[in-house]
């Protein structure tokens, strides 16, 4: 059990399983506007997370016991550094319209993680900012990029599935904005600090309903079974925020809740291989 819980520590800590939650992310996309192939952009964006987040997550893992980051952050920076190679490489295979677009989210990554201002801190530490850095980030790299990869023009179509990843994201950060609500700096003022974790949960469970009210305005590819795997999603997390507290575990939210997306794009392959099998 304690190797297995080292595995799982390491798993997390390294941002493999948040990377995971990206690649389903995009290959949610892919599914949903029919696009084939793509998978520059899948890897990209996998590779680029695992880059990303470690890259911001340097600085709370300074804040851990120090014997822990001496075991965990030679294994952390030797697949950074790989996942790295892995992320340019699969960045040359993209188009020069994607490219440029991908260094505008690479912008705000930096934003979020350096102090760019004299005497300012990071916007991470910027009152009720974080949480729109984080939904815009996603949806650049899970939406934006593979679109303009696939060369799919803009379209209201677009326009809805942007806005509702954003409301999916953000309604995923405030269970972890609930969950650590007492270990949070208060100066952060995130969205349980200013409004309450009861209020919290009530706007999660809005912005989740929104989101599935948006899918009947779609003017294409509106069937069934879209809209019957975002209702499971957000039902979903609509659960996570129900029994969302500040005193569970970090396996809550960092484990459990993100392979949610990953499970969402497992039951979509069973799907797919179920209609092939004629079952």
């Amino acid at each position: 059990m304690v190797v297995l819980k080292k595995i799982i520590d390491f798993y997390i800590n390294s941002s493999l399983h948040v990377a995971f939650s990206a690649f389903a992310l995009v290959s949610m996309t892919h599914y949903f506007f029919n696009i084939d192939g793509g998978l520059s952009i899948v890897f990209f964006a996998f590779f680029g997370t695992v880059v990303g987040y470690n890259f911001v997550k340097y600085d709370a893992l300074a804040r851990l016991n120090k014997n822990q980051i001496k075991k965990e952050l030679k294994g952390i920076v030797l697949l950074s550094f790989l996942s790295s190679i892995a992320c340019f490489y699969f960045f040359l295979q993209l188009c020069w319209v994607t490219q440029i677009s991908a260094f505008v989210f690479l912008g705000l990554t930096l934003l979020y993680t350096l102090p760019f201002f004299p005497n300012k801190q990071n916007a991470r530490n910027w009152k009720g900012v974080k949480i729109y850095i984080v939904g815009i980030t996603w949806v650049g790299v899970t939406v934006i990029l593979p679109l303009v990869e696939a060369e799919i023009p803009f379209s209201i179509d677009v326009s809805l599935m942007a806005v509702q990843r954003f409301l999916l994201v953000f309604s995923i950060v405030l269970v972890f904005d609930i969950v650590d609500v007492k270990r949070d700096d208060l100066h952060l003022q995130t969205v349980p600090q200013k409004i309450g974790v009861k209020l919290t949960k009530k706007l999660g469970y809005l912005l989740l309903f929104l989101l599935l009210i948006l899918e009947f305005f779609y003017t294409n590819n509106h069937h069934f079974l879209p809209f019957f795997f975002k209702l499971l999603v957000c039902g979903t997390i609509a659960i996570f925020l129900f029994f969302a507290h500040e005193n569970r575990s970090r396996y809550y939210a960092s484990f459990w809740l993100e392979s949610v997306p990953i499970l969402w794009w497992l039951l979509l392959i069973l799907t797919g291989f179920l209609n092939l099998s004629g079952l």
